[in-house]
C-alpha cells in the first residue's frame, strides 16, 4: 500500500473527478506504479478531508478508464498499462482486468464469456429471407421507415406468445433488439432522477445504461426463489422508484425461476406503490418452466420483453414488446428517439421468419443444442456446485475456496478460457460476494468443444489458487 495523497488545489469539475485526475496522473508519471494498493478508501477520505461517497465516485471512475482493478476485502490495485498497440497478441489477462478484449479471442481461447445463439445453420435461413427482402423491397431498405405494416405487430405478438398468454397486436412495438426495448421503456415512463429496483445480481448493463442517461439504482434483496416480496415492498415504501427490472424465468446469471406466488406478490406490491415493471423473458422463452408470465399477474403495468439474440441470432438484433394498454405508441417514440429508428431490413426480416415458423424451428434447434451442452457440463461438474437447466446457455457456478470470482476469472484467462465473474452482473454498487462466475457455452462449435473448456475449467477448480500467480 502507499502513503500517496493526491493534489486536489488544481483542477476543474466536482471533487470526484479531480481526484480520479490525480490518479490517472500520478500513474501516467510512475508516482503509482503498476501493482500498487490505493489507499483504502475510508482511510483516504479522512486524509483529505472529503466523504467517502467522493472517494467511491473517483475510484469507480478510474475503474472505468481501465487504470485499476479492485475486488471486495482485496482493495483496488493499478494496473498494468496496456499492451503496445502493434503487438500481435494482447495479454488475456491485462484485456480482462480492464474490461477490454478483442473483437475475437486470441487463438486456442475458448470464449465462455457469451450467451449469443449457437450456430444451428440458420445462416441459410437468414440469407435467403434477406435475399427476398432485397428483391421486393429495393425501395424501402433504402429510405426510413416511417410506417410499420401489420404483419410486424401480428409476429411480435406471436412471438411473445407463452402458454395461454397472448399479447394483442395493438400492443407490440418492434425493436433493435432487447437492450434497446428495455431502455425505451425505461425513456419513455420514468424521468432522470428517478429510481428503478434491481436485484443484486442481473443483467447489469441495463443498470449501466440507465445511469447514462440519469436514472437512479436501488438494489432489491433476492433468494433461491427471486425478488424477496417483503423487500421489495420495502424498497417501494422507503425509496419510491418508477419501475422495477426483473427475470422471472431463467434468471442471468442465477438461473432461478420464480414461483407463482411471489409474481403475484410483486404485482401486488408494484400496483399498490405505483411501480412499472418490466419482465425481460429472452432466456424465459428457451425454458421448460411453466409458470405464468408476471404480467399475467399485473398486466396494466408490465411490459414483456423478448427477441432473437439468445435463441435464433444475437446479429440480427430483433425484438419486441408487449406493452400495458394505451402505451405503444408512447414506447414506439422512445425506441426512436434513442436508437434513430427501426431500419426496415431488420424488422422485415425479423417478421418474416417469425410467420414463416422458421424463427420457431432454429429456436428448437438452438434449445436441443444447448441442452445436449447442459448435459456434458452436469457430468464434468459432478461434485461442484452450480445452477444449470436444460435449453438455457450458461451455467452458475459455485467456486469452492479459496478462490475469489475475480482472481478466478484471470486465472481461468491464464489457462486460456473467458469466463465472466460476479462482478459483471452487479447493478450497483454492493458489499455482497458469491464467489461464483457464470459460464456462457452457446458460442462453441460443438457440445464436444464446448465441452474440452468445461474439462480446463474443472481442473483448474481441482487444482486450487494455489496454481496460480498473480501480479506482484
Amino acid at each position: 500500500m502507499t502513503n500517496w495523497l493526491p493534489d486536489l488545489s488544481t483542477g476543474t469539475g466536482p471533487l470526484y473527478v479531480r481526484l480520479a485526475d490525480s490518479i490517472e496522473s500520478a500513474i501516467s508519471e510512475g508516482t503509482l506504479s503498476p501493482g500498487t494498493k490505493l489507499p483504502p478508501q475510508r482511510n483516504l477520505a479522512y486524509d483529505i478531508g472529503v466523504t467517502i461517497g467522493t472517494i467511491g465516485r473517483a475510484y469507480s471512475l478510474v475503474h472505468e478508464r481501465g487504470l485499476v482493478s479492485g475486488e471486495v476485502g482485496r482493495g483496488t490495485y493499478v494496473l498494468p498499462p496496456p499492451q503496445n498497440q502493434n503487438s500481435a497478441q494482447p495479454d488475456p489477462v491485462t484485456a480482462s482486468m480492464t474490461g477490454t478484449r478483442p473483437l475475437d479471442a486470441p487463438p486456442g481461447v475458448v470464449r465462455f464469456d457469451s450467451t449469443a445463439a449457437p450456430d444451428v445453420g440458420q445462416g441459410d435461413t437468414i440469407a435467403s429471407n434477406l435475399a427476398d427482402i432485397a428483391r421486393d423491397h429495393g425501395l424501402d431498405i433504402t429510405s426510413y421507415t416511417r410506417t410499420f405494416p401489420a404483419h410486424w405487430f401480428q409476429a411480435g405478438a406471436n412471438w411473445l406468445a407463452k402458454g395461454n398468454w397472448r399479447p394483442a397486436p395493438d400492443s407490440i412495438v418492434p425493436a433493435l433488439g432487447a437492450h434497446a426495448a428495455i431502455m425505451a421503456i425505461i425513456s419513455a415512463v420514468t424521468a432522470p432522477g428517478d429510481k428503478i429496483v434491481f436485484e443484486h445480481l442481473t443483467y447489469s448493463r441495463i443498470s449501466r445504461s440507465a445511469g447514462l442517461i440519469g436514472r437512479r439504482t436501488a438494489l432489491v434483496e433476492s433468494d433461491d426463489q427471486g425478488v424477496i416480496p417483503a423487500d421489495f415492498e420495502r424498497l417501494c415504501a422507503q425509496q419510491h422508484p418508477k419501475l422495477a427490472f426483473l427475470m422471472p424465468t431463467a434468471h442471468n446469471p442465477t438461473g432461478i425461476c420464480m414461483p407463482a406466488d411471489r409474481r403475484r406478490a410483486i404485482g401486488e406490491i408494484a400496483r399498490k406503490h405505483n411501480v412499472w415493471l418490466v419482465e425481460d423473458d429472452l432466456y424465459g422463452a428457451m425454458s421448460t418452466d411453466t409458470t405464468p408470465l408476471l404480467t399475467e399477474f399485473a398486466p396494466e403495468r408490465t411490459f414483456l420483453v423478448g427477441g432473437f439474440s439468445k435463441s435464433v441470432a444475437a446479429g440480427v438484433r430483433g425484438g419486441w414488446v408487449a406493452c400495458p394498454a394505451h402505451f405503444s405508441h408512447r414506447v414506439s417514440i422512445a425506441h426512436k428517439m434513442v436508437t434513430g429508428g427501426m431500419p426496415f431490413l431488420l424488422a422485415e426480416l425479423c417478421a418474416r421468419m417469425v410467420l414463416s415458423g422458421e424463427a420457431a424451428e432454429i429456436r428448437a434447434k438452438t434449445i436441443a443444442e444447448l441442452s445436449k451442452r447442459v448435459d456434458y457440463a452436469r457430468k464434468t461438474f459432478a461434485g461442484f456446485e452450480f445452477s444449470a437447466a436444460a435449453g438455457i446457455p450458461f451455467l452458475w457456478l459455485k467456486l469452492p475456496d479459496p478462490w475469489l470470482s475475480g482472481i478466478f476469472k484471470n486465472a481461468a484467462f491464464r489457462e486460456g478460457v473467458l469466463v465472466d465473474d460476479e462482478d459483471e452482473f452487479k447493478a450497483g454498487r454492493s458489499d455482497k460476494t458469491f464467489h461464483r462466475v457464470r459460464i456462457g457455452f452457446s458460442t462453441q462449435a460443438s457440445a464436444q468443444e464446448a465441452d474440452k473448456g468445461f474439462q480446463i475449467v474443472r481442473r483448474l477448480l481441482e487444482t486450487g489458487s494455489a496454481g496460480y500467480d498473480s501480479y506482484s
